[in-house]
Parts: C-alpha cells; sequence; structure tokens
C-alpha cells in the first residue's frame, strides 16, 4: 500500500526510480512507494528532472509544484507536491492502474 502523507501544501510520497529504462512510465505502486521508469540516466541530475517532468504531465500540475527532498542521488526518493491532497492522489493512482 503506497504511503501518501498530508503536508500544509500538499502531498509527500516516496517513489522507486529505474533509470535507463527503454520508456518513461509509471508502473504501480512496490512496497509503499511508486515505482516510476525514465529513460534518464542517474547523472548530473538528469534523473530527477525526468522524474519531475513525468509527475508534472501525469498529475496536472507545473513541474516548480514537485520537489525531492530527500533522496536526489538515490533510487529511493521523498517527493513534494504542491497544490494537491491525499485523497486525490489515491484516486488518480487508483484510476491508473
Amino acid at each position: 500500500m503506497l504511503k501518501i502523507n498530508n503536508t500544509p501544501e500538499g502531498v509527500r510520497l516516496n517513489i522507486r526510480v529505474q533509470p535507463r529504462s527503454s520508456q518513461n512510465k509509471i508502473c504501480g505502486v512496490t512496497d509503499g512507494a511508486i515505482k516510476i521508469k525514465i529513460t534518464a540516466p542517474p547523472v548530473d541530475g538528469e534523473a530527477n528532472q525526468a522524474v519531475i517532468k513525468l509527475l508534472a504531465q501525469w498529475l496536472g500540475v507545473p513541474r516548480s509544484n514537485i520537489s525531492i527532498p530527500k533522496g536526489e542521488t538515490s533510487k529511493n526518493k521523498i517527493v513534494d507536491i504542491i497544490g494537491i491532497d491525499a485523497r486525490w492522489l489515491e484516486n488518480k493512482i487508483n484510476e491508473y492502474l
């Protein structure tokens, strides 16, 4: 089950990133985190920018509303998203999966 925490501005959630994939896509929920595959390599922040871009497109929020406060150099990251709440995100994930 995905762990989503409400924050004063939005939500905080865990993601697991697989860089250098054949395509950019959200794969589902694994071990309490959203699994994301991206084509970018984990070099010079390219993977993080690809994750932010993919999440922004999927959720319909500006890229500036998404940040990675923890795990910038790790496959396991914590992501903050401003402007949405946990219930809305849960519904979005359930629709997608």
